[in-house]
């Protein structure tokens, strides 16, 4: 009788694990009508509220209690940004380190990714600590990878950083393991690489190689982290970008400036985020905070900005969400903000966002051959925009 009672427990168990299994390895439904079917890696994804990404760093210091509860309620991906935590723990993998495991602490499944840039040598971390005017010359072979301006035989510089040489491969040599300790010393479940362009404004008659260069780097990086790990590439989507495309897990649509607003990009993001599920690709679709770009929030206090910008965030949100609803595919994710700074968005509350939304019930409609408005119905959502006059409706069943 023991045995008996045994063998229907294993063979109950063995059920139990099997639908589990089954239920894991469900693929979702693009919009084409084809299956998604997720890497082991990918952070989870559901549409019962809106996917979202956070990204964020502060130089200063490390999130609060309340901080990090606010963002772990809200995503199950997140980015640490290049310099966070710099101040109070001296070194960004630090920081990351520090986030990752204050964040796994209280949501076990949470995806974090290590910052890292292929183009700028920003020197906040331990491993690029010597890219500053004062240490440089104490390093010839890291100097040895930085570009000079042709002009002057000076080091070129772009927003106070050193410019990374990515056809020296002693340097994609360096870099390739230097991101690799990053995600490893930080505890990290893989790594946002910044700015695919290569630097090729400097270069302009060596862009195909830049090209090819950036696609080897970025294919080692992916190599050496393993298939365990997200590899998640900045603006990879473009024709410029074609060699890392192939070696990347995800893509962001970052639309850092006005001009991503214009339709004809909302249109190209929408048709990249297809093509990227149906690669098997994570996307991740940001916007700013519509008509407040680089521009605007360089012409204003950090005082103004982080007194107006919450409000206004508020107000322009419904046709951010629009232009990403109308086209998300499974395992795209939302990220809105007006920077990447902690305090640019992260931190403020959208209730929309934790609205129930329900799967799409299919592609969306473009009302008019050739024409600006598109509609998408979702199981607790239906959604109106005009990408020529921007307008949109959300309207919540």
């Amino acid at each position: 009788m023991k045995n008996i009672i045994l063998y229907l427990l294993l063979i109950s168990g063995t059920v139990l694990q099997s639908q589990t299994k089954t239920d894991h390895q469900k693929p979702w439904v693009i919009s084409d009508g084809t299956p998604f079917v997720p890497k082991d890696s990918y952070p989870q994804f559901s549409w019962d509220t809106t996917p979202t990404y956070y990204m964020f760093g502060d130089k200063e210091r490390v999130l609060s209690s309340d901080e990090l509860k606010f963002i772990a309620e809200r995503t199950h991906f997140i980015c640490i940004e290049k310099s966070h935590g710099y101040e109070e723990l001296g070194a960004a993998e630090l920081g990351a380190k520090h986030e990752a495991a204050a964040f796994k602490a209280i949501k076990p499944d949470m995806k974090v990714l290590f910052y890292f840039n292929a183009a700028l040598a920003w020197p906040y971390t331990s491993y690029s600590k010597d890219f500053t005017k004062e240490r440089i010359d104490s390093s010839p072979q890291l100097k040895s990878f930085l570009i000079e301006n042709p002009k002057t035989g000076e080091l070129a510089e772009k927003h106070t950083a050193f410019l990374f040489n990515v056809l020296n491969p002693d340097f994609r040599d360096w870099w390739v393991e230097t991101v690799a300790k990053g995600v490893e010393d930080s505890g990290c479940d893989g790594a946002f690489i910044d700015q695919m362009h290569g630097n090729v404004n400097l270069m302009k008659d060596k862009k195909e190689d830049i090209e090819i260069a950036m696609g080897e780097m970025m294919g080692n990086l992916k190599k050496r982290l393993g298939d365990d790990k997200i590899l998640l590439a900045n603006n990879a989507n473009s024709d410029s970008a074609k060699f890392v495309y192939p070696v990347s897990d995800a893509l962001m649509f970052e639309n850092y400036s006005a001009v991503h607003y214009k339709k004809e990009n909302l249109l190209s993001d929408w048709d990249g985020m297809l093509k990227n599920a149906k690669e098997g690709k994570v996307s991740v679709f940001r916007l700013g905070v519509e008509g407040h770009d680089r521009g605007f929030l360089r012409s204003i206090s950090n005082e103004e900005k982080y007194k107006v910008m919450p409000k206004i965030s508020q107000e322009k949100l419904e046709y951010a969400l629009a232009c990403y609803l109308i086209g998300a595919q499974p395992y795209s994710y939302f990220m809105y903000s007006w920077g990447w700074a902690l305090a640019d968005g992260s931190l403020v509350d959208y209730p929309e966002l934790q609205k129930p939304l329900g799967a799409p019930k299919g592609a969306y409609h473009r009302t008019i051959p050739n024409g600006w408005e598109f509609t998408r119905e979702f199981e607790h959502a239906n959604v109106w925009i005009n990408i020529e006059s921007r307008k949109a409706k959300i309207t919540w069943k």
